[in-house]
């Protein structure tokens, strides 16, 4: 008898700058692994010289283009890494993912349609979490970290973002992602955190069986 092919979970969070997602992912992980769970934690752009590439250029790079080299960047980051890791039964948690693209390459004024064409055959998560924020809130964490990229030189900005992000959960909830909405305006990463550590455990593995952008169009 063959032995079953055991499948992690795969997590990813997104949101708008200044929410706290890297923050997040690490007590996540540190929450997942204190129950035994094996944990990969990764990001996109990913750390292959594509990814290095977009992060070194994104200053430049715009549109199409970007979001062309984005989607390429994830389909090597899925045969890489995240298959493999997931293939081995760990949990991966993944700073930044299709939630991002429906948001930042919008925020370019790239259509929704090209964006879901473009990541027709990525690999859908289990969850997807998406962190929030009001907006005068994440302006003044901005305003406090400084600006980053070339998207905080706009006033209007975080209001957008925040707007996107949540029109980006819809989209995905069509799509059959659960999406898990997390409003950290009152809320430490650690609380955070925590919330998303109680939901881990009624969610099924698979690397296999999620549906694809393309059949929800």
């Amino acid at each position: 008898m063959t032995a079953a092919v055991r499948r992690g979970l795969f997590i990813t969070l997104d949101g708008p700058s200044a929410v706290g997602k890297s923050t997040t992912l690490h007590e996540l992980a540190d929450l997942l692994r204190g129950g035994d769970n094996m944990v990969h934690t990764t990001t996109e752009p990913s750390t292959s010289d594509l990814g290095q590439f977009i992060r070194a250029n994104a200053a430049h790079l715009h549109g199409r283009a970007l979001a062309c080299l984005v989607a390429a960047n994830r389909y090597e980051h899925i045969e890489a890494e995240l298959r493999p890791h997931l293939r081995a039964g760990e949990t991966v948690v993944c700073d930044r993912y299709l939630a991002s693209t429906l948001v930042l390459q919008r925020l370019d004024e790239v259509p929704v349609p090209f964006l879901l064409a473009l990541n027709a055959d990525v690999l859908l998560p289990d969850l997807s979490v998406i962190l929030t924020a009001e907006p005068t809130v994440v302006a003044e964490r901005l305003a406090r970290r400084g600006v980053r990229h070339r998207f905080h030189l706009d006033p209007a900005f975080p209001a957008r973002e925040v707007a996107l992000y949540a029109e980006a959960e819809q989209t995905l909830t069509a799509m059959g992602v659960r999406v898990l909405s997390l409003n950290t305006t009152n809320s430490t990463p650690t609380d955070v955190a925590r919330r998303i550590a109680d939901i881990v455990p009624t969610l099924t593995g698979s690397v296999s069986s999620h549906t694809r952008p393309d059949d929800h169009r």
